[in-house]
């Protein structure tokens, strides 16, 4: 049967986790947050594997891309003037 009880964030946008639904996890232990619509997923890092982290900070780097091309911010050019381009670099 599932644990159920109830808690509140702060001002400051934290959120505690009842004491007898923490007592597993260890003080500095990181966990992955999963929002999906209204529903928070949190689940330790640990379950992962681990490569996780590398995975978790390339999607992030992903996403900010996405959000700048979206924006336009990201420059359209063909293929032999982005290899002219890249020798500057």
């Amino acid at each position: 049967m599932a644990n159920l009880n109830i808690t509140k964030m702060s001002s400051k946008g934290q959120i505690v986790i009842p004491n007898e639904m923490r007592r597993e996890f260890k003080e500095g232990e990181e966990f992955v947050i999963i929002k999906n619509g209204k529903q928070l997923i949190l689940k330790s890092v640990k379950d992962f594997d681990n490569n996780l982290k590398e995975d978790l900070v390339f999607a992030k780097r992903t996403e900010e891309a996405w959000k700048r091309y979206e924006k336009g911010e990201f420059k359209s050019m063909d293929s032999k003037e982005f290899l002219k381009k890249l020798k500057t670099w």
